[in-house]
């Protein structure tokens, strides 16, 4: 069988199963563009079924492009909590508001005009005009290019760009004329479910018989790949600070910067413990330098509040990034004398943590801003502001008020990051990580676990 047969034979049978197995979810049930780009968006580096009721809740809350370009960015957040990389959410937010400004609300066609909408690749292109449109347009990602290469027995590392134009112009190729809908999902669905990366079920597979990846025994070595840069591991240290006296039920949060990663989100106030040594993992940090770093590090944003104790351990990770975290359990302190002591000592409890597992000449490596020169912050006028309401003489900056959420805001003297205190009843306003959405929870609930994201 030659190539043309062999192509034609893809697609074909891969159409026949498609239409006997597709399964049904909530976006295919209409051909609506909206839907179609809000579940691309979601399924990039997602399961399905994890994405389904985000994707149902996220449209019973945002029913049109219109609706979420109008939506406060907060409660866009705060419905995809939990889904992670929230940058897909702000772009597909930006995107929305691009689609109402330059295209009266309605989503283009033209493949530029799609192309250009913020966060949109060539791939969530390809899939919106394919499958919203029925354009002859490759959507090439992960599972499609797994496929092809090992249909194809294509040798060409996947991670290079020109792998990716190549396998684009081979899908464009392979769409019957004015089924590109069909096609382009069934190629998403049989490496979704049959042609998987680690076991895939060739007994199964609708086009096994002219697969040269399996016909040559390649099935498991294919596609090749070039493996990605392993992320950098980091050791933090959170504080999960219980209030007392008006603050009492409540803990403490902040809101990160307004760009960068996980931007405006909230999380719990945490500290680079111990940067890892070259060639070397981060590893946790004693309990005592951990305490009194955690302390001081409050400290210097202009609260006072003791570390009790370690409460658990959790991990994060990020594409590019892994958090072990070290989440210790701190009180409100009403009384701040001795808490000038704990800061000055942070530093030299870290010096000492790095040198007792580093004996090298080299210094120890400097800490992330605040924690830094604590004992230069820690002038008579670095007074904290969870305590100024107990002597107005304390404050010295005004809190600001979040009128849609009533919390009592205050601003770090430190890094100028907005914190307040929450309570149970707050959590359905806030967006956080799934981490610290998992801690608060726990700790409201009364009981932590060994946690890991």
């Amino acid at each position: 069988m030659g190539l043309m047969e062999q192509k034609q034979h893809f697609s074909v049978n891969l159409l026949d199963w498609y239409m006997v197995n597709r399964r049904d979810l909530p976006w295919r049930r209409h051909n609506n563009p909206y839907f179609t780009w809000v579940s691309e968006i979601m399924l990039q580096q997602t399961r399905v079924d994890t994405v389904i009721p985000y994707f149902n809740r996220f449209i019973g809350n945002f029913p049109t492009v219109k609706a979420l370009a109008e939506a406060p960015e907060e409660e866009v957040l705060k419905n995809w909590e939990g889904l992670g990389y929230y940058s897909r959410a702000r772009n597909l937010q930006a995107a929305a508001r691009q689609v109402m400004e330059l295209h009266g609300g309605e989503i283009p066609q033209d493949k530029q005009a799609v192309f250009a909408l913020k966060g949109v690749g060539p791939y969530t292109a390809g899939a919106i005009l394919s499958i919203a449109f029925n354009q002859p347009q490759p959507a090439v990602d992960g599972n499609v290019m797994r496929v092809l290469s090992r249909y194809f027995l294509i040798d060409e590392d996947i991670m290079k760009g020109s792998t990716r134009v190549l396998m684009e112009e081979l899908a464009g190729e392979l769409i019957p004329e004015g089924r590109a809908r069909d096609f382009n999902q069934a190629l998403m669905e049989l490496g979704a479910l049959v042609c998987t990366p680690k076991a895939p079920h060739c007994l199964t597979c609708p086009v096994m018989e002219q697969c040269s990846g399996r016909i040559a025994g390649r099935e498991l070595t294919l596609p090749v790949k070039t493996k990605a840069k392993p992320p950098r591991p980091e050791q933090r240290l959170v504080a999960i600070v219980e209030g007392r006296g008006a603050h009492r039920g409540r803990v403490l949060v902040r809101q990160r910067p307004a760009t960068g990663l996980l931007a405006r989100m909230w999380e719990l106030p945490h500290v680079l413990a111990a940067p890892a040594a070259a060639g070397k993992a981060a590893g946790p940090l004693a309990d005592e330098p951990a305490m009194a770093l955690l302390a001081g590090s409050l400290w210097a944003e202009g609260f006072a509040a003791r570390p009790e104790g370690l409460a658990t351990h959790a991990e994060h990770v990020f594409s590019h990034i892994v958090w072990g975290l070290q989440v210790y359990k701190c009180t409100e302190q009403d009384q701040i004398g001795e808490l000038p002591l704990i800061a000055a000592e942070a530093r030299a409890a870290y010096d000492a943590q790095a040198a007792a597992k580093d004996n090298s000449s080299s210094a120890p490596a400097a800490l992330e801003e605040p924690a830094a020169n604590l004992t230069e912050q820690l002038s008579p006028e670095a007074l904290p502001l969870a305590n100024s309401q107990d002597d107005p003489s304390l404050r010295t900056e005004s809190p600001q008020v979040d009128h849609a959420n009533t919390q009592l805001m205050l601003t770090g003297k430190g890094d100028g990051l907005t914190y307040c205190w929450i309570g149970p009843e707050d959590m359905d306003k806030m967006a956080f990580p799934n981490i610290f959405l998992k801690l608060i929870s726990s700790y409201f609930a009364g009981s932590y676990d060994q946690l890991s994201e």
